[in-house]
């Protein structure tokens, strides 16, 4: 830092732009400088810079940095001024710096940049007046990051979540294809053979009997149904029937029993095998179909539910249903609760009237709160919903049974950037955001007590918007 800076040098930079060269001879009396190859250090994420900082040459790349894992969000380029804000507030920087390309800088040290800062106005004036848009960026860019992340969460799950329908419709569908194969065959079966029309009419009878027999019939236990399912199987092989055992688990869940069998027999003769096969397949078919039903149902609901969660086709400001808002955020967290011991206990006042408010904004809202409850319980617990209606509008609690919120950190939770969350997981923006979107944008309240076992976070909405 030997090399001195020139009285030219600092005169480039736009800081300077309202002092004379008498104070800004003052600057420079101060002023080293160094060179940096690129790659070079200017400024380090998380640490309170050494001072003010000036690239007098060369372009300098801006990285967020998050675990092992770096992000380019912005770049510099001589002459400019970087590190003023952070050295006035006495914080760490939120970012990372490198030099691009050589680059010559020169460092005012901190305690010599706030002397000179505050005994020049012109140069205070100038450095205060890129506090709200340099805040205003960085912001921006960190709800940017959370709303990707959300959004990346939220397709994982829904991605999980529609992955089990939509491979159990792919199973169903190949199974019915092939029940179909063997039902479209049976006519053949029963031509060649020579089965009177009398004695079809009759294996006909006994298909829809067994048809009939499943629609009405319960599960079986265990234990009968195993017994069923055995007894048919030996009488399949008193017969010759191929591949018995594919076609008494459908005819055993029916509840056809061995006589049914016999008059089967009786009237197919030796097209005995193909009748029993085509009954079979028709009853899996049929099961098959309520499966993809079920299976088309379950994604058509996901898909639903992501639809009313993001209120799309809808205006800005939306006539909502506070509960069905709440259940969608639940639905599209639905992978956040499987697979842990996490109950979730609603308490809805039905009579609550509908709201007028900024519907996909508002489920952010029932988002953050349920997603930090959901981290809060670590997989066991109790997530509490209740709803009412309070002095003019709607109150919505979400309490959780987790360890609660330390004491000294339970009035910052609102703030941005505040997080009790590793690194890597959260940005501290949830709850900042829930803020701003209650307060600023619904004219509501929202508000947390916390005690060991019971943390809650109250909303409180008007019933309509101005």
């Amino acid at each position: 830092m030997s090399e001195p800076v020139t009285l030219a040098e600092l005169r480039g930079v736009d800081l300077f732009d309202d002092i004379d060269d008498d104070q800004l001879a003052e600057w420079v009396a101060v002023a080293g400088v160094e060179s940096l190859e690129p790659g070079g250090l200017i400024f380090e994420q998380g640490v309170e810079p050494p001072g003010l900082k000036l690239l007098l040459e060369g372009e300098a790349i801006v990285v967020l940095v998050e675990g092992e894992r770096t992000e380019p969000v912005g770049r510099q380029f001589a002459p400019t001024w970087i590190g003023a804000i952070a050295v006035l507030t006495g914080g760490p920087l939120g970012v990372r710096m490198k030099a691009e390309t050589p680059c010559r800088v020169a460092l005012v040290e901190a305690d010599d940049f706030r002397r000179l800062v505050f005994s020049q106005p012109p140069v205070h004036r100038r450095v205060m007046e890129q506090v709200a848009p340099v805040m205003s960026r960085i912001t921006e860019m960190e709800q940017n990051r959370e709303r990707l992340a959300s959004l990346g969460t939220m397709a994982a799950g829904l991605a999980h979540e529609l992955n089990n329908p939509a491979a159990a419709a792919r199973r169903a569908a190949a199974q019915m294809e092939e029940a179909l194969d063997v039902i479209a065959s049976t006519v053949g079966r029963f031509v060649d053979s020579g089965i009177e029309r009398e004695d079809a009419h009759g294996l006909v009878l006994l298909q829809r009997e067994a048809l009939a027999g499943a629609e009405k019939r319960t599960a079986l236990d265990t234990l009968d149904a195993a017994d069923a399912e055995e007894e048919l199987l030996a009488r399949f092989e008193e017969l010759g029937v191929p591949e018995a055992w594919r076609i008494a688990e459908p005819l055993s869940a029916a509840g056809v029993d061995r006589a049914w069998v016999d008059r089967v027999a009786a009237l197919a003769g030796s097209a005995t095998d193909a009748a029993v096969a085509w009954v079979a397949a028709t009853l899996t078919a049929r099961g098959l179909a309520g499966e993809l039903q079920e299976s088309t149902k379950r994604m058509s609901d996901l898909v639903g539910a992501v639809k009313s969660y993001a209120y799309m086709d809808r205006g800005d400001l939306v006539e909502v249903d506070l509960h069905e808002g709440l259940e969608t955020t639940l639905a599209v967290l639905g992978h956040r609760l499987k697979h842990t011991e996490i109950e979730v206990v609603r308490r809805y006042d039905k009579d609550l009237p509908k709201l007028t408010v900024r519907g996909s904004e508002l489920n952010q809202v029932w988002t953050n709160l349920l997603d930090n409850a959901i981290d809060a319980l670590d997989g066991r617990g109790t997530i509490t919903i209740a709803t009412s209606r309070e002095a003019g509008g709607a109150r919505v609690d979400v309490t959780d049974d987790g360890p609660g919120i330390p004491p000294e950190i339970r009035d910052r939770v609102f703030d941005s950037f505040f997080t009790t969350k590793d690194v890597g997981h959260g940005i501290g923006l949830g709850l900042a955001t829930a803020h701003r979107i209650v307060v600023d944008r619904h004219n509501g309240t929202i508000t947390v007590d916390s005690d060991p076992g019971a943390t809650s976070f109250h909303v409180w909405l008007p019933l309509t918007q101005t």
